[in-house]
This record gives structure tokens, sequence and C-alpha cells, in this order.
């Protein structure tokens, strides 16, 4: 297959397929038609499908024109890969790949599906994660608040490693909520307190004071600095006709405390670090709010939009987390119950299958790294929008629970063992050396479970993590949602692909000279889904295990 389009693309192939079809009528009002299969039935016989339904809504008739499957065939586009047949049936028109060479193409350029490319340098995001501003301890964060954070880290793995500039505010001064994150392989930044007599807060007071909305009447709570008329200031900003469109209609009279302008003193901080160490920038910022805070939230977005130099305030959007519930719990659960309780269930699982190792710190650190797994993935599983019922009595931690973050470390580990167990029979000749990835033969290739991997999987991961980078900061409104859920539900059907073709097929076969050939073509695809694996945990900042 030639080279010279780069990398192969889902998406640029039914743009292309699409093309074809639609090339005659035009495109006016006629939705998807191709589809990518992904079932490991269908995809014995094809790979793209134009249902009956569709060709119907183009062609009237269903009846596809002369010319088209050839047209398919010819396809020569950036991105598509060749296409070996184009056939029209009962189930509509379909397409297959030709397997080999697409195996060759992606299995000699590895990184350049598993790693994650650089395409959005020159960008840069402050991301809010609103619980952590003026947390008192742990006990001040609830498990809603948990999966804020836990949402704001994940988005921040990602934007990061596709070359996004990336200010996570606050910066913690509370040593205990960050050893508690550093257990969860958090590592959020720390600095100093901004001090409510710092200049930046000197200045938000006096512009305040300049602000025909605000009122320094006398109030009965502590570090009260103001009242602010927000409902008065909306409606201005919408008489000169600068919406503000989407912002909750009963916001009314905001206390503006100290500690709400420590908050908005961080934004402003990062903002202005965003426009000065890279002027002409694009940068954004996203407050992760969750449900309980999103209507205060507000109010500190107008209220940065008050004391803030208009050339400094970036664009806002909120993204909102829904709240998590114990169902089954008479109280509410905190977090570090919430993790100890995880981390115990994990040990006493450990324990069980492979005896107490307790003195092991190697263990200790694994069973630490298993513990935050079936956290996030308990957290994040889940699309940030939608609530969270937790089950404490069904840990998910099990190896064999296929939903749950254990089960995607302990195949990651598997593939860590296979690579080792290969290298330590090569060294003592067992196996010869490892050929060039040009070298092998991938018409070797012929299992069900090895295209599917593939397919499904290698080919694709690099559109599915764009997916979580999405944030339409340009949008109408300041509500955005992104598919935070997707890299976790990406690894869990990774896992349970490779679990079932890696129990049903000898990887490393009998030494014999005619076997290595396959045996070859199988570990360089083993390669490519361990470095998917390795990229997508990066994003969740979660090690990969190489035991478990």
């Amino acid at each position: 297959m030639e080279t010279v389009y780069g990398r192969l693309s889902v998406s640029k192939t039914l743009k292309a397929l699409h093309g074809v079809l639609t090339a005659k009528v035009g495109e006016g009002g006629r939705g998807t038609v191709w589809f990518k299969e992904s079932s490991s039935r269908n995809l014995r016989s094809r790979d793209f499908l134009a249902p009956q339904a569709a060709l119907r809504a183009v062609f009237g008739d269903g009846q596809v024109p002369d010319g088209i499957a050839e047209n398919v065939l010819l396809l020569k586009c950036p991105g598509v890969p060749s296409i070996q047949s184009c056939k029209k049936g009962p189930t509509g028109l379909t397409a297959q790949l030709d397997r080999t060479a697409v195996f060759a193409e992606i299995l000699e350029a590895i990184p350049l599906y598993a790693k994650h490319p650089q395409i959005a340098p020159g960008h840069s995001i402050v991301l809010n994660c609103v619980p952590l501003h003026g947390c008192k301890g742990l006990n001040s964060l609830s498990l809603s608040h948990l999966r804020t954070i836990l949402v704001t880290d994940h988005l921040a793995g990602v934007l990061q490693a596709q070359g996004v500039d990336v200010h996570l505010v606050p910066s913690l001064t509370d040593e205990e909520i960050q050893r508690f994150l550093h257990q969860l392989q958090i590592e959020w930044p720390s600095g100093l307190e901004i001090s409510p007599n710092s200049e930046d807060v000197l200045a938000m007071k006096d512009a305040l004071r300049q602000c025909p909305h605000a009122t320094f009447a006398e109030t009965d709570q502590e570090r009260v600095v103001c009242k602010l008329d927000l409902k008065g200031f909306v409606g201005k900003q919408q008489q000169k006709k600068e919406s503000l469109e989407g912002y909750d209609t009963n916001l009314d009279v905001f206390l503006v405390t100290e500690e709400k302008l420590l908050h908005v003193a961080e934004l402003q901080r990062a903002a202005l670090e965003c426009a000065v160490l890279a002027p002409g920038r694009c940068y954004g910022t996203v407050h992760v709010v969750s449900h309980e805070e999103a209507f205060q939230q507000q109010k500190v977005d107008l209220l940065w939009r008050l004391v803030a130099p208009q050339a400094f305030l970036a664009p806002q959007k909120h993204l909102v987390c829904g709240p998590v519930k114990v169902p089954a719990s008479a109280s509410p659960v905190t977090i570090l119950q919430y993790f100890q309780l995880r981390h115990s269930q994990m040990y006493e699982a450990s324990v069980l299958k492979y005896g107490d190792l307790s003195q092991d710190e190697a263990w200790t650190e694994t069973i630490s790294v298993l513990t935050s797994a079936a956290i996030r993935f308990e957290m994040l599983s889940t699309a940030h929008r939608n609530q969270i019922l937790l089950d404490l009595e069904e840990p998910g931690i099990s190896t064999k629970g296929t939903k749950s973050g254990t089960f995607v470390m302990y195949n990651c580990a598997r593939l860590a063992t296979l690579f080792e167990t290969y290298q330590k029979e090569a060294e003592q000749g067992v196996y010869p050396a490892f050929p060039l990835p040009s070298e092998l033969n991938y018409s070797s290739l012929r299992e069900d479970g090895e295209w599917l991997l593939l397919f499904n999987s290698i080919l694709p991961f690099q559109e599915v993590v764009s997916k979580v980078m999405q944030l339409p900061i340009s949008s109408s409104g300041i509500r955005i949602t992104t598919s935070t859920e997707a890299v976790c539900k990406f690894l869990i059907q990774l896992s349970m692909d490779f679990s079932s073709y890696y129990n049903r097929v000898h990887i490393l076969g009998e030494p014999r000279p005619h076997l290595f050939s396959q045996m070859f073509a199988r570990l360089q695809l083993m390669r490519a889904v361990r470095e998917v694996f390795h990229s997508a945990l990066m994003t969740l900042h979660l090690p990969p295990l190489n035991q478990i």
C-alpha cells in the first residue's frame, strides 16, 4: 500500500466513500450513507456498509447506478486504504479492504497510529477545577467533587498529549489533599496561596468600587466585600448586544466574598500567563464544576467579567459533571472512605489470589495503581453530564470483570508478560531475533480476532482520543460537553477483544522454523496493541503494569 498519503483514517475513508455515491446527485440533505462495521460477525464479510435504506435516500429506488462499485475500487485519496471488493447485496452496498495491505501499512508504522499527534500546537487552555477552590481538607470534598477532579485531570492528560498548553487552576496549598490526589496518580500543581491584600485582589476591589452594579452596604456575613446586581449587569450587556446566552435566568444578587475574589484572581493570573507567555495564542477557560456548584460558578464567571481588564478576559465555558450517589448508604460516603474501601477490597482480592505480599514494596505500589484504576474507570466510564450510582458492594476489581479498570490493567500486564517471555526465549536461542517490520508476512494474519483488534482499536485510536479534545470553546452558550468517557470505554472494549483473542490463540508457538513467520506477525500486532494501551492509559495518568 502506498504511504505517501500518511496515516490511514476511518473518517476520511467514510467521507471518500460517501463522495463516490453522491457525486452524481449532490450532497444536499442526504445525511450519512456509509457506516463502519464493528461487530466480529459482520467483519467476516465486510468492513463498510451503505445500508439499503440509505441508498434509497440517495437514489430514490435504491438502485446503485452502474460504475459506482468500480469507482469505489479505484479510490485513491489521502488517508483511504486500498479497497479489495465492493458488492451490491440484500443488505446494501458493501466494501471490504485489502486487509493484508492494511496490516502492513499500520504495523510497519505503529507510532503513527499509537502515539498522540501534536495537532494543537499554539493552543492554550485554563482548566479550572472548581471544587478545589477554598476547600478545607478532605472532609470538605464529596464524591461528586472527586468525579469533577478526575474529569479535569483526564482532560488535562488528553489535551497535553496533543500539544495543548494546559494551565490547571487552582494551585493547591493543602498538603492533605495533595497527598490524597497523589495516591490516585494525580500530580496537581501546588503553590503559595494568594493573599487578600495582594495587588490582584486590591485591583479587583477598586474595580468593584467603580462598578455601577456593586453596592458596598453593611452585611451580617463575614468577609463579604459587596453585593452585585447580576441581573442588572446581564440586562445591560444584552442592551449592548453583547450576548450572555445560557446563563441561568434566576441569577440575581451575588454576595461577593474575599474567597470568590481569590478564585477570580487565580483565574486571572492563569489567563494573563497564557496571553503574556505566548502572544496571539488561541486560548480559553473551561470551568469544570459539579452540578451542585454550577449555579454559583456562573456568578463567579460574571464577577470575572466585571473586574478583569477586557483585553485579557478569555472565553469562558462551563463543563458540568453529574452527581455521584451511593443509593445503599444511609449516610454520605466521604472520598477517603470510598478510597479506603476500594483499596482494602483490592488488597483482599490480591491476597486470595497470590497470598500476602504486603512486605513487597513493588506489590504495594501495584495495589495502589490498581485502586486508582478501579476508581478512575468507575468515575469516568459514564458521560460526565450523567449521574453515577455507585454500588460499594460490587467493587468491579476482579480481573475477570470486563468493565473494570482492573480488567484493563490486567490485560496490559499480560502483554508485558508476553514480550518478556519472548525476550527471554530469544536470548536463550529458542526463538530467532525479531525481523524488521517490513520483512514480516502479514498475509498470515487471518484470524477474525486479529482484524478486529486492528480495525476497531489500532486504526481508529487517534480519532477516539480526538473526541475528548474537542472542547467547543467558540460555541454559543456557556455550557459545553465532550466525550470524557470515550477513552475508558475504548480501553474496556480493547481489553475484551484482546482477552478473547489471547485466550484463543497461542501467540508464542512451538519453536519450529515454519511457524516463525506467523508468530512474528502476531507479535507485531500485539506490539501495536500494547502501544495503544500505553498511550490511552497515559491520558488517564495510569502507569502500565508489568505484572498482576
